[in-house]
C-alpha cells in the first residue's frame, strides 16, 4: 500500500496531563474498523458514548467517539475521533489498542484496518490538502491559528483559513490569465491580426494588474508581521536602563534591575503585544569597549551575543542615558558603539535613538542632546512609553487603525509575490517596446501565474510540501 493511502492514527491534543484527550484515525474506509473497536456501527456526525475494551473485555477507557464520513471530514477521507480522558498514560494505551484491533484479521484472512500506523508531523492537514479540503495558504494558515501569540494575529489567521487571502491570490491569477489570453490569441492567429498590445484595453488590465499586486503585496507584509512578529533588540551602554524599559514594556519584572553596572550578561527574551502585534523584545548585556576597563569573559560572552543579536534585529533600540551626557568618558562609549554599528553597516532605517531618564536628567540639556526623530523617555516613570509603542507599530508597517480584512502570510508567500512583482515589470517593458515580443510578454506572464499558484498549491514540489507539513505538531 502506497504511504499516502495508509490511514493514520496521532493523538491530537497537546502533550502533558488535561481533562480530554484526543486520538484521531484517518483511512479510506473505518466502517469495518469501528464496528471491531466498539461492535457496533455509528452514525455519522453524531457524538456516542463508548467504552473502549481490552482483549479480555477490560474496559481501558469510556469515550466519546465521532464519526465523520468522507468527503464529509477534515482530511477528506473517512475520520474517527476518539475524546477520552486526558492522562498521558491512557491516551498511550488508547493509541496501542486501536492498533492492535486493527492488525486482526477476520474470517478470510484479511487485516481489520491493514497498514494503521502513526501519523507524520502535519500529516493530517497534508491529507487535506491533497484531497482540496484545504488549499496549500489556508493548510498553513492551520498551524499559524495554532501558534498565534496574540488576539489579532489569530483573527488573521482565521480569516486565511477561511479563504480570504486565496482568493484574493486566485483573483489576481484571473487577471493575468485574462491577459495571457489575448497575447496567446496574437501569436497564434497573426493572420488575424489582432494587435491590441498598444491599446487602451491592455493598458488598463496592466494598470489592474499592477494595483491589484501592489494591494496584496502590502497586505502580505503586513500578515507576515501578524505571523512572525517583529525583532526588536534593545542595546546600548550599561546602566542606561535597558533592563527597566524591558520590564515596563513586558507588564512583567522579568529582567533584574540594579545599579551595579553589567547585570544583564545573557539575552533575555519576551514577546509583548501592542495593539494585537506581536513584538519579540530582547535586552541585551551593556555595550562597552575593553579599552579602558578590561572585560572579564562572561561580560564579553554577552556583548558578543549582544552584536550578533543586533545585527538581526527589525528593530534596533539604542537606549542613550540622558543622565549621563555631560560624562566624558561615556561619551567616548557612546562614539565607540556608534563607529561599530557604522562599520557593521546597520542600516539606519531599523535604529530608533530612545533617551531615558528624563526623569532625572536636567530638562535644560534634553533639547540639545536629543537627535531629531529621536524619542525622550522614562522607564522608571512610563513617562514616553505611549509614545514608543505608536513609533514601534509604524516602524512595522502595520496598519493598526482598521484591522479588518488582514490575514496572516508566510515569508514563502511574499517571495513568490516579489517574483510575480518582477514578471510583471518586466512583461510591461516589453509592452511598452517600440516592437513588442509577444512571446517574451506570454511567457513572464506565465511565470508570474505559476509563482501565484505556488502560494496556493496549485503548482507545488514534493519538497516544498515536505519542508511546509514538517513543522507542523503531531496530530494536525
Amino acid at each position: 500500500m502506497n504511504e499516502k493511502n495508509q490511514p493514520i492514527i496521532a493523538i491530537s491534543t497537546a502533550q502533558g496531563v488535561g481533562a480530554v484527550g484526543v486520538v484521531r484515525i484517518s483511512g479510506s474506509s473505518l466502517k469495518q474498523y469501528i464496528r471491531a473497536l466498539f461492535l457496533r456501527d455509528l452514525e455519522p456526525r453524531v457524538a456516542s458514548l463508548c467504552t473502549l475494551r481490552e482483549q479480555d473485555a477490560s474496559p481501558i477507557d469510556q469515550l466519546v467517539a465521532i464519526y465523520f464520513q468522507a468527503p464529509q471530514s477534515y482530511t477528506g477521507e473517512d475520520v474517527l475521533e476518539l475524546q477520552g480522558h486526558g492522562g498521558p498514560t491512557l491516551l498511550s494505551m488508547i493509541i496501542e489498542r486501536c492498533l492492535e484491533i486493527a492488525n486482526q484479521t477476520d474470517a478470510m484472512g484479511r487485516q481489520v484496518l491493514a497498514g494503521l500506523r502513526m501519523a507524520r508531523p502535519g500529516e493530517f492537514s497534508e491529507r487535506a490538502y491533497l484531497n482540496s479540503k484545504l488549499d496549500l495558504a489556508q493548510a498553513e494558515a492551520v498551524m499559524d491559528l495554532i501558534n498565534a501569540s496574540t488576539k489579532r494575529a489569530a483573527k488573521g489567521a482565521i480569516r486565511s483559513l477561511q479563504g480570504d487571502f486565496s482568493k484574493e491570490v486566485n483573483a489576481l491569477k484571473d487577471m493575468l490569465v485574462h491577459l495571457r489570453m489575448f497575447v496567446e490569441a496574437s501569436i497564434d492567429f497573426p493572420e488575424e491580426e489582432i494587435d491590441f498590445i498598444k491599446s487602451e484595453q491592455v493598458a488598463r488590465q496592466v494598470s489592474a494588474i499592477k494595483l491589484k499586486l501592489t494591494e496584496i503585496i502590502q497586505k502580505a507584509e503586513q500578515g507576515r508581521v501578524l505571523t512572525q512578529g517583529i525583532n526588536v533588540v534593545i542595546a546600548g551602554q550599561p546602566n542606561a536602563g535597558k533592563s527597566s524599559l524591558m520590564n515596563v514594556l513586558s507588564g512583567e519584572d522579568i529582567a533584574i534591575v540594579t545599579n551595579i553596572a553589567g547585570t544583564t550578561r545573557d539575552i533575555l527574551r519576551e514577546t509583548i503585544s501592542i495593539e494585537g502585534v506581536p513584538f519579540h523584545v530582547s535586552d541585551t548585556a551593556g555595550l562597552r569597549s575593553d579599552q579602558e576597563q578590561p572585560l572579564d569573559e562572561v561580560e564579553k560572552i554577552g556583548i558578543q551575543r549582544a552584536w550578533e543579536r543586533i545585527k538581526d534585529a527589525d528593530v534596533l533600540i539604542y537606549l542613550h542615558d540622558l543622565s549621563r551626557m555631560s560624562d566624558p568618558d561615556y561619551l567616548k562609549q557612546e562614539d565607540w558603539i556608534r563607529g561599530v554599528i557604522k562599520d557593521a553597516q546597520i542600516q539606519d532605517l531599523k535604529i530608533l535613538d530612545v533617551y531615558n531618564k528624563t526623569d532625572v536628567a536636567d530638562p535644560k540639556l534634553h533639547g540639545s542632546w536629543i537627535q531629531e526623530r529621536a524619542l525622550s523617555i522614562s522607564a522608571k516613570s512610563g513617562l514616553g512609553i505611549e509614545a514608543l509603542k505608536k513609533t514601534l507599530l509604524n516602524l512595522a508597517g502595520l496598519q493598526t487603525t482598521n484591522s479588518e480584512g488582514q490575514y496572516v502570510a508566510r515569508q514563502r508567500h511574499l517571495d513568490a509575490l516579489r517574483r510575480v512583482q518582477a514578471n510583471v515589470l518586466t512583461a510591461t517593458q516589453w509592452i511598452e517596446h517600440v516592437a513588442p515580443q509577444l512571446e517574451l510578454i506570454a511567457e513572464e506572464l506565465r511565470l508570474a501565474q505559476m509563482s501565484l499558484g505556488e502560494i496556493t498549491g496549485e503548482f507545488s514540489s514534493e519538497d516544498l510540501l515536505g519542508e511546509i507539513f514538517a513543522g507542523f505538531c503531531i496530530g494536525k
